[in-house]
């Protein structure tokens, strides 16, 4: 109908919405959508699968349409409005620590050069729309602190560590949790610690 806007955000011409042909990109950002609802816990890990497996092999945006029609308006606009960058540097030598705190949106790759600075990834509410991330880590001193969540794996098996270790309490999960992030620590930390743990609770007065 003219002027319809489609889930994905174009309007439309005269061509009915269940007509028009999906791209690459409306396929996409409908996947996005998915994954952060599966990661606020609207998606169970088989309706994720069986979402993700329609959203891609789509072909009209009539496909896609149903995928989100039942998910809230803020889970659509979160998704929409987040745009993961595919690589972020963050290079300091004895400053301030280094926090990614509340809604950050995480980035395909992040290259960590650090010196004696403390680092804290927190992706208790992190906007997650892709299924990686690598760290390229070149860290010496202090912690590196990665807090998870339901969802969330790490992989340290690629991390080179000299005098330093590694303390790995993840959040605790189910087995019908999907795995809607996992973050691959590569490269070393000289000194120091790397920290994976859940999010405190809070203390009940």
């Amino acid at each position: 109908m003219p002027g319809e806007i489609s889930p994905t955000g174009k309007r439309l011409g005269a061509v009915s919405s269940s007509e028009v042909r999906a791209s690459h990109a409306d396929r996409d950002r409908v996947v996005d959508v998915l994954r952060v609802a599966a990661g606020d816990g609207l998606l169970t890990a088989e309706e994720l699968d069986e979402r993700l497996e329609a959203a891609l092999s789509a072909r009209t945006l009539g496909d896609l349409t149903p995928l989100t029609a039942d998910l809230p308006a803020s889970a659509l606009a979160g998704a929409a409005g987040a745009e993961a960058k595919d690589l972020v540097r963050i290079e300091q030598v004895h400053s301030g620590p280094v926090e990614r705190l509340g809604r950050w949106v995480v980035p395909r790759r992040l290259h960590l050069a650090v010196t004696f600075c403390a680092v804290t990834l927190d992706f208790t509410d992190a906007v997650i729309t892709h299924d990686t991330l690598r760290i390229d880590l070149n860290m010496m001193g202090k912690t590196l602190k990665l807090i998870t969540r339901p969802g969330v794996v790490v992989d340290t098996d690629g991390l080179q560590l000299v005098h330093s270790k590694v303390k790995h309490r993840p959040a605790p999960t189910s087995s019908d949790t999907p795995v809607i992030l996992r973050v691959e620590l590569v490269g070393q930390k000289a000194h120091g610690r790397v920290v994976v743990r859940a999010p405190h609770r809070r203390r009940r007065r």
